[in-house]
């Protein structure tokens, strides 16, 4: 059964910075592309950001592209979210998943299509 650990959330002004990291276990991490989402009180759980199982592709929503960055470590069956220049239209709760299938990505999953997810890691961003 995959296992998803997220953590480095947490409070911080607008402008500033925050590193989420998700621990995954139970999968062969190596053959899965991985995402990010995130969800607001009140709202839908929406995809963030998307990299592939050998991290050659990426995929950013746009209310994020060019302030966050995803990456994955492969040997560590982990992968991160950098995050700069917050706004507070940012705060939600991340999540962090793996694609359904193997060798599979798509950009535009919804969070539908996705069967478990971790805890999550709450992040606040103050104006």
């Amino acid at each position: 059964q995959v296992h998803l650990v997220e953590s480095g959330g947490g409070l911080v002004q607008a402008g500033g910075s925050l590193r989420l990291s998700c621990a995954a276990s139970g999968l062969t991490f190596s053959n899965y592309a991985m995402y990010w989402f995130r969800q607001a009180p009140g709202k839908e759980r929406e995809l963030v950001a998307t990299i592939s199982w050998t991290s050659t592709f990426t995929y950013y929503s746009d209310s994020v592209k060019g302030r966050f960055t995803i990456s994955r470590d492969n040997v560590q069956n982990s992968e991160a979210l950098q995050m700069n220049n917050l706004k507070p239209e940012d705060t939600a709760v991340y999540y962090c998943a793996p694609d359904p299938r193997p060798r599979t990505i798509v950009y535009g999953r919804r969070a539908a299509d996705f069967g478990s997810w971790g805890q999550g890691t709450q992040v606040t961003v103050s104006s």
